[in-house]
């Protein structure tokens, strides 16, 4: 038997963005999202509300780096998802966020977060909150590549967002192969 719980955004696994740009003045902002997603090969879209800080500097300087929230900072990252830039302006240094300029948008670049996806701003959508992307570089920290050179998921631990719980969990293991295991049902 299943149980109905209406319409809810509940969805598994749900990203924990962080979303960070520059102010008017240069002072680097972040902020915590989870709606969002890979919308188009070279794109990323999320839901974010027009009143965000942050959506004002992305507007402002069309540009943004998204990180991936990793377990190593759950707290650092909740922190700056619970505490608004409008009232404080310095909250990605009050977090102990440091940044860097990204080579490639007009974007600061988290360091203690290994992992950003840094983007031009391509469309905003303020009825429906709907904020597109360009992705322009992929960035990772040397720190969580796998020998290869390729970005491992579990030396980078990223975060999801459970939506029902309100809790952040950390991704799991291995359970197959993409694009190989179904074959064997063909």
């Amino acid at each position: 038997m299943r149980k109905n719980f209406g319409a809810k955004p509940y969805l598994y696994p749900q990203p924990v963005f962080i979303i960070a740009t520059y102010g008017e003045d240069g002072t680097p902002d972040a902020m915590n999202a989870a709606w969002g997603g890979i919308s188009e090969a070279n794109e990323i879209s999320m839901c974010l509300s027009a009143g965000h800080k942050t959506v004002k500097n992305i507007l402002a300087r069309k540009a943004f780096t998204v990180s991936m929230a990793d377990a190593a900072h759950v707290a650092e990252c909740d922190y700056v998802g619970v505490v608004s830039a409008n009232q404080v302006p310095d909250k990605l240094e009050r977090a102990g966020f440091h940044t860097t300029r990204s080579e490639f948008v007009d974007a600061p670049v988290i360091d203690e977060l290994p992992m950003a996806v840094e983007c031009r701003l391509l469309s905003y959508d303020e009825k429906t909150c709907r904020l597109v992307g360009e992705i322009v570089n992929v960035s990772a920290d040397e720190s969580v590549l796998s020998p290869d050179g390729k970005i491992d998921p579990a030396k980078l631990a990223p975060i999801t967002f459970d939506p029902v719980n309100n809790a952040y969990l950390k991704l799991g293991e291995k359970v197959g192969n993409a694009f190989k295991d179904g074959l064997k049902l063909k």
